[in-house]
């Protein structure tokens, strides 16, 4: 047989495009369009339809960036369609290419019920088929401009990410408003087609299935008439039963696809505009369920669904019927998809408590699955906080974006960093907008690590990011694919259903241990400082709020504030979603971030006040009391006490030579600041030993150029390393305070103001860091060359800390050239180390060296401050941002863990004259309290989190300052596990390596 397969798919191509698909809808007419424009935010939707029209023609523009335009379509179906299936064709004037991405709409009836949404790759709305022809329709459009930022050519510099400099120029034109026959069987034959088309690609030309299908396709298109489609299609059809009948092979892999729509809380658009995608979406979504029998559709995120609630009940209506019904699931049992890396020990168990808690309530559903499928890497603490929250299985996809290293698995056990297991998986098909394609589902089969050991994978269903979710098409490859010779076979299941399959074939995965580093998205650990410095203050602010308006609770009867902190916590956890706290939104995001952030910091602030006002006793009394929110005791004072403030410790001398540098020693140690205002010195008294490399320079700014390939405020590259300016000119170095070392400089068009300090009767030196920001394009860093020869760092994390190399041994060692810490990172010779901890920064490299003068070892740390991308923001962290950390020599692991709470959670002076214990104390300061707080179900019980800090065993003993008479262990959700028994107003504890425990106290 000759060879013409190229012809026959060419043809196939081209008959499809040009006269198959346009006949899907034969015949047409015009609708009556009207429009109002909103003046300017959304408005509510009686609101919207009653407005007074102002008629439109189909061609005009329409639409000011983040406008609102209410559209009004009228018309009457012929008589002659009597019978027919009738659809209204909707284009606002959208690119198909953008779903998500663009403008969007969502359709009311007259009385305000909503009908679906409208986007590019759903641009229709189905009439009906009336007996007799003549049926009026009227449909209300809620039409959002929303500009396209991410464009063909993507992360061009933009104005249009904030309404406040987008401008009023039209984004759109419209392009069709039209009432239109369906042709059903077209659009049948023009799945069949698409599905055996890409299956054909996908096979082997060896294959007899792709010859088979190709043979099937040719008689297909000789049946056609293309002068009359409509009428043929079903005779087309007809040529294709035989092969779209022919079942898989008994090996085929097996696909679980469940409908779904990644939808960011924000990003390329405010949150604003997020509760309306969700409502678009979710409205198209139970209308396909009403439609599909078969269609299961999941959605994350508790706050995406209290946004329905409170903005669309009626969306949230369909939405409760749909879920009780067993085939909208909500999964994830997070508040929101949230960044992994950045968010604290409590921030991120608080994520699980209030979206689980949101799923409980409303629907009496516990999701047993984590889903991120979009978030910038994954803790090592999460397997730990996933199983202590109830949850069992985790899922994402983004790993598969690793630039260097391609990762091993898609089914293991992924072990975190105290040792607990949780069953994961990540999609073979490597998107989590999969669209059933023939290409994606190939890719899917071939990529799969888990070959003969497992059969099964997920494939999350839907246009997402922006929003849109399944389609009808995509749910009718689904059917075509079900069972067909060459494919894998798919069906739409819940995820649970998938999980509970696939761990039970596969109980003996492979393991990895430790964090799920990307190998992409660096920089989201440093763009937008002010969110990240936003985010750390909130978490610390709500650990002081709820400790001391517990203890005040307890000892003074203060209102313990249930509702607000409810409130707050949301506020905080809805920040960390993985668009805000990476910093990789648009300015209006971040603009309304930092608003927020400040309303947050002066309410927490107040109930702090007021529980300390509450417990310092007599204000008039001349003197003061200082409240240690900290973990650990200092100055005298126990961690959650308070106590009358003594008088301050011997003066630290500070010393000016002549060659221009200072000298600030405390007896513990001598720190040494040059002419330049660098550290030269920062000798450990007590050791006797030097901290600073020989001939290096502590303190020292880097400025690197910044322009990575692609994702401006996701990504550095590594290239960034090659070209670096040290900021070593002054304006002036001088001793101020009687103690500190006050240093200026300018560079660019920067200036940046310091603050060395000395405390008394501490091994630390403290750097307050100003600086006036105003580069392009450029990373600021801060390095500390250390003479410590080590092959690993500690870098704080959720709940404890994890080991990164030093060296670059591997690829997998290399691809870490920025990475994440908290409040510290660490590094140390058996003996003797060093601590750089911080009050706000995340981003952090280490580089070692080899010395030629004494062949020892230089260990470089450095903190990364600033960033200055110009996409999807142009003028990210432009302005005035001040840092704090500190340089900590002869520091254990321990001191590093204290040190990085003291910086975070500085002393509060109330006047008043009382001593405050404890209300709960533990022995052992290897064992960290992270919460202390009242139970969330109102009963005044006192909730206890604490974990070990050490990454060592620790057997202690937690006492309670108040009346003690029941207590028992518990998840994260408060519900208790098992009794625990107290004597004497005491806990004994015995805890693994960064265990986590959480322990619920009954008080007498």
């Amino acid at each position: 047989m000759h060879n013409d397969r190229s012809i026959t798919e060419a043809r196939l191509k081209r008959v499809l495009d040009e006269r198959i698909r346009p006949a899907l809808y034969p015949e047409s007419v015009p609708l009556t369009v009207g429009v109002w424009n909103a003046p300017g935010e959304p408005v509510p939707v009686e609101e919207g339809i009653a407005a007074a029209r102002t008629p439109i023609e189909v061609g005009a523009p329409w639409g000011p960036p983040w406008g609102t335009s209410w559209f009004t379509v009228t018309g009457t179906v012929p008589a002659e369609w009597a019978g027919r299936t009738v659809e209204a064709v909707l284009d606002l004037g959208f690119d198909e290419n953008m779903p998500g991405f663009q403008c969007e709409g969502l359709i009311y009836r007259p009385d305000g019920t909503p009908v679906k949404g409208l986007n590019p790759r759903n641009q229709w709305v189905r009439i009906g088929a009336p007996a007799e022809g003549g049926e009026k329709v009227e449909l209300h459009i809620e039409a959002a401009s929303n500009p396209v930022l991410l464009d063909y050519h993507p992360f061009l510099p933009t104005e249009l990410g904030d309404k406040e400099t987008a401008g009023s120029e039209p984004q759109y034109k419209l392009a069709r408003m039209d009432l239109a026959v369906f042709d059903e069987a077209v659009w049948e034959l023009v799945q069949d087609l698409e599905v055996l088309g890409e299956l054909m690609a996908e096979l082997s030309t060896d294959s007899p299935r792709r010859w088979e299908i190709l043979r099937a396709v040719e008689r297909a298109l000789d049946a056609v008439d293309l002068q009359d489609v409509g009428g043929t299609a079903a005779r087309a059809r007809e040529e294709l039963t035989e092969v779209l009948s022919a079942p898989a092979h008994a090996s085929a892999h097996r696909i679980s696809a469940i409908g779904h729509a990644h939808i960011d809380s924000a990003w390329l658009w405010p949150l604003r505009e997020t509760v309306r995608k969700v409502a678009r979406t979710t409205s198209n979504m139970t209308a396909l369920l009403e439609d599909e029998p078969e269609f299961v559709y999941a959605m994350s995120q508790a706050q995406q669904f209290a946004w329905i609630k409170e903005h669309r009940p009626e969306v949230y209506a369909k939405v409760k019927k749909a879920v009780a019904e067993g085939r909208f699931v909500p999964v994830g049992g997070m508040w929101v998809e949230s960044d992994t890396n950045m968010p604290g020990s409590e921030a991120l168990a608080r994520q699980f408590v209030h979206g689980k808690r949101f799923f409980m309530d409303e629907f009496g559903i516990e999701p047993q699955e984590v889903w991120l499928p979009d978030t910038f890497g994954y803790s090592a603490s999460l397997p730990q906080i996933v199983k202590q929250a109830g949850a069992k299985w985790f899922l994402t996809q983004k790993i598969s974006w690793s630039q260097t290293n391609k990762f091993p698995h898609h089914t293991f056990w992924w072990e975190g960093l105290d040792g607990t297991r949780v069953f994961t998986h990540f999609p073979p098909m490597d998107t989590y907008n999969a669209q059933l394609s023939g290409k994606e589902v190939a890719h899917a089969v071939a990529n799969f690590q888990e070959k003969g050991g497992a059969t099964r994978s997920i494939a999350p269903t839907g246009w997402g990011d922006g929003g849109g979710g399944t389609t009808r098409e995509m749910l009718a490859r689904a059917k075509r694919l079900k069972d067909l010779e060459g494919s894998a076979k798919v069906v739409f299941e819940k995820p649970s259903e998938f999980f509970e399959k696939a761990h039970a074939e596969y109980q003996h995965a492979p393991v990895w241990v430790g964090e799920l580093y990307l190998e992409l998205h660096r920089a989201t650990l440093t763009s937008q400082a002010k969110t990240k410095q936003g985010n750390r203050r909130s978490e610390h602010l709500l650990r002081e709020a709820e400790l001391w308006a517990s203890t005040a609770a307890v000892r003074a009867g203060f209102a313990y504030p249930y509702e607000r902190f409810d409130r707050l916590w949301k506020a905080v956890l809805l920040l960390q979603f993985h668009d805000i706290l990476p910093g990789t939104s648009i300015a209006w995001v971040h603009r309304e971030a930092a608003e927020r952030y400040a309303a947050i910091g002066a309410e927490l602030t107040e109930i702090i006040e007021a529980a300390q006002t509450a417990l310092a006793g007599d204000a008039a009394a001349g003197t003061s009391v200082v409240f240690n929110a900290a973990p650990h005791a200092r100055a005298g004072i126990a961690a959650g006490a308070a106590a009358v403030a003594a008088g301050s410790g011997r003066p630290v001398s500070a010393e000016a030579r002549e060659d221009g540098s200072f000298v600030l020693e405390n007896g513990l140690l001598r720190v040494v600041v040059d002419g330049r205002g660098l550290v030269v010195s920062a000798y450990d008294l007590v050791a006797e030993r030097e901290t600073i490399a020989p001939g290096e320079a502590a303190n020292l700014l880097q400025l690197h150029p910044d322009f990575p390939n692609m994702w401006d405020a996701w990504d550095v590259d590594h290239f960034y390393r090659n070209t670096v300016t040290d900021l070593t000119d002054v304006e002036s170095v001088e001793l101020v305070d009687g103690g500190s070392v006050r240093v200026v400089r300018a560079f660019g068009e920067s200036r940046v103001e310091q603050l060395l300090t000395l405390p008394a009767g501490e091994r630390r030196l403290d750097i307050d860091t100003e600086v006036d920001w105003h580069e392009t394009e450029k990373f600021l860093k801060t390095a500390f060359p250390l003479d410590v020869h080590a092959d690993r760092t500690a870098a704080e994390t959720q709940f404890g800390h994890l080991y990164r190399a030093t060296h670059t041994n591997t690829s997998w060692d290399a691809a870490k050239f920025e990475a994440c810490a908290h409040r510290f990172v660490h590094l140390e010779e058996p003996g003797w180390g060093v601590a750089v901890v911080n009050d706000s920064t995340y981003g952090y490299d280490v580089t070692r060296a080899v010395r030629e003068s004494d062949t020892g070892t230089t260990t470089t740390v450095r903190l990364s401050l600033l960033r200055a991308p110009r996409f999807p923001d142009p003028r990210t962290d432009q302005g005035v941002h001040r840092f704090r950390y500190a340089l900590v020599p002869g520091a254990s692991i321990g001191d590093a863990v204290r040190e990085g709470y003291r910086v975070n959670l500085p002393e509060r002076r109330v006047p008043g004259d009382a001593q405050v214990a404890p209300l709960v104390s533990v022995a052992d300061d290897a064992v960290v309290v992270t919460a202390v707080k009242l139970a969330d179900d109102g009963s005044g019980d006192v909730v206890v989190r604490l974990y070990e800090s050490r990454g060592g065993r620790a057997r202690t003993k937690l006492a309670a300052g108040f009346a003690l008479a029941s207590a028992s262990y518990c998840d994260l959700l408060e519900r208790p596990t098992a009794d625990a028994e107290a004597a004497g107003g005491e806990i004994a504890l015995s805890l693994r390596p960064f265990e986590i425990v959480t322990l619920r106290l009954v008080k007498e």
